[in-house]
């Protein structure tokens, strides 16, 4: 059983509850739409271009000498596609999705892969394509944020199958590894997951219209997911180690003991640097002294996919605009503000102003390769109003390095890719860490807060959605706290570290500190026996008061792990590794365990 919803619900001590919505009147639509129009399509123009190409390198064709095509129309699986799709979770649509692609009937089965990957990216093509159709309707704001969002959503989706398909193709040395194909194809999981949630309570002609273009590409992706995992040999994190991978990998952590090892060594010294000794490229400030006076100003002025490090220093102040994020198109940017609490970015949207929980971010990065130091993100709209991100991270290979993230329900979203906190102290109360990003957080201090009456505190909302994602909330090495409001009423308001929001959730605790908030149950049911043997929950040498595992939940999916290499399995060594992008951040970091 799934839940599609435009966020996590609030656990009160009564069950979970439901947010009615009320949209506002139908809005006139906005100009801009042609353009996007004009935009999306030529976005699909390259992606099918890309297809194409790539096609001819693998499609092969292998009919009989006399001419025949039989095979193609005799409709029945070959070996190798129902060995493929036998290892997927909807082999029924597996089989007559590559069964319609040309070639698909003789491929082998290391064709298969490259062939799953080049049919789901036509799929999300023309789904893009056809939702774009649809933009210059009369649309509720509620309606237009949930549209919005697929359309953002979509258009990722098809740059990171093509990257995917880079990948795999035969021969073409795309110059991904498995691991980046592994997170490109769960992120593209994600998006359409959250795409759909975004039009869970709502109805009407557009969310109809939407589902009918938006048909099977969750089950599409989740197919080529397991199809390229299976070839690639990848294993879950069950417990099995992965042959000597963490010595290999912890070979460089000496090297690179202060400094992570996937980050070049000019991002590593400026994490480092003061703020008088960095060089910037764009300087905001309120006074008019710098190059621009607002962020978005900022944003808008780094050229597109820079392979070079843009840097965007922000002066101490609060600032507060209505659209701040950067675009996957931004790439390489970090953004250096003058220390927590000094340099605010803040807003104070929530799902009670009619929109999703991914359009309350007062700050969203997708760009690959973002970075954040010494800044304060927040959402200051208040328990009242329910969903409100103060944070949301869909970029690759991000690090946020000493800021902190403050708001109450849904505070940090960290919602796909790979991503590592460091030094972040981090505020909330309902699932105010959540996402299905491969993300580890170390040397970090999360807070929690008093929420509303009668409301439970729950860390983390962890929504792996497939087995075959390589995602999960790793906290390695933090303190898990209470604000003086909660630790003066604790009693009354007890705190979880985590609930499964989706069915294959997965969140662990690595040698973290536990204050005494922490209830002795460790963990919070979404609703009922939902997901409780499929999660992966786990604990390994946490301790303090609320580290006592005596009478931690019996669920099948909850583990106290006590082997080393299955800790070791969620450490920013083998979690989040990837191809060693994060040394050269310059943000200091633990590989492994520490001892």
């Amino acid at each position: 059983m799934e839940y599609g919803r435009l966020g996590p619900p609030e656990p009160t001590s009564g069950g979970s509850s439901t947010h009615s919505l009320t949209p506002d009147p139908t809005r006139a639509p906005r100009k801009s739409r042609l353009k996007l129009l004009l935009v999306l399509a030529a976005t699909l123009i390259a992606a099918s271009a890309v297809a194409a190409a790539l096609v001819v390198v693998v499609v092969r064709n292998r009919v009989d000498d006399s001419g025949g095509a039989s095979a193609m129309h005799a409709r029945r699986p070959s070996k190798a596609v129902s060995q493929a799709c036998g290892k997927t979770r909807y082999p029924n649509l597996c089989v007559n999705s590559l069964l319609d692609f040309p070639g698909a009937d003789s491929a082998s089965a290391k064709d298969l892969v490259h062939i799953s990957v080049n049919m789901t990216l036509r799929k999300f093509g023309r789904a893009l394509y056809s939702a774009a159709e649809i933009s210059n309707l009369n649309m509720y704001p509620h309606v237009r944020s949930a549209y919005d969002d697929c359309l953002e959503l979509l258009d990722d989706s098809v740059d990171l199958l093509s990257r995917s398909l880079t990948t795999v193709a035969p021969g073409r040395g795309g110059g991904g590894s498995t691991q980046d194909v592994l997170t490109w194809l769960s992120a593209s999981l994600t998006n359409q997951d959250t795409c759909t949630d975004g039009f869970a309570e709502l109805n009407g002609y557009v969310k109809n219209q939407m589902m009918e273009r938006l048909k099977d590409l969750s089950e599409l992706v989740s197919n080529c997911l397991a199809i390229y995992a299976a070839a690639a040999g990848d294993e879950d994190f069950s417990g099995i180690p992965i042959q000597n991978r963490r010595r290999r990998l912890l070979g460089n952590e000496k090297a690179h003991r202060h400094f992570p090892a996937w980050l070049s060594r000019r991002d590593r010294k400026l994490l480092d640097l003061p703020v008088t000794a960095i060089n910037a490229d764009i300087i905001v400030s309120h006074d008019g002294n710098g190059t621009c006076k607002t962020i978005a100003e900022a944003i808008k002025k780094v050229p597109e996919y820079s392979n070079r490090r843009i840097i965007i220093y922000v002066r101490a102040g609060k600032y507060e605009e209505s659209i701040l994020k950067v675009g996957r198109k931004k790439t390489n940017i970090m953004f250096i503000g003058d220390g927590k609490g000094k340099t605010v970015i803040s807003g104070g949207k929530s799902i009670q102003d009619n929109m999703t929980t991914f359009h309350t971010a007062s700050f969203a990065a997708t760009g690959a390769g973002f970075i954040a130091r010494d800044i304060t993100f927040e959402n200051w709209a208040g328990p009242s109003k329910h969903q409100a991100v103060a944070l949301r991270v869909g970029a690759d290979h991000a690090v946020i390095y000493r800021c902190n993230v403050i708001g109450y329900q849904d505070t940090l979203y960290a919602h796909s890719q790979r991503q590592f906190y460091r030094e972040c102290d981090i505020y909330g109360t309902v699932d105010f860490i959540f996402g299905n990003a491969a993300v580890v957080f170390q040397n970090c201090s999360i807070h929690a807060r008093k929420p509303m009456p009668f409301q439970k505190n729950t860390i983390t909302a962890q929504n792996r959605k497939d087995p075959n994602q390589n995602t999960g909330i790793s906290i390695h090495a933090c303190r898990i706290v209470a604000e003086a409001d909660l630790q003066a009423a604790k009693g009354a308001y007890p705190t979880y570290l985590g609930r499964p929001w989706k069915l294959y959730s997965r969140t662990v605790y690595l040698q973290s500190y536990l204050g005494d908030h922490i209830h002795p149950r460790g963990w919070l049911e979404w609703n009922a026996t939902f997901a409780l043997d499929t999660l992966y929950y786990g604990e390994y040498m946490n301790y303090g008061p609320g580290g006592a595992i005596g009478q931690r939940v019996a669920w099948p999916g909850y583990r106290v792990i006590t082997a080393v290499e299955e800790a070791s399995k969620f450490t920013v060594a083998q979690f989040i590794y990837g191809s060693s992008w994060l040394p050269s951040t310059g943000v200091a970091f633990l590989a492994g365990l520490s001892t």
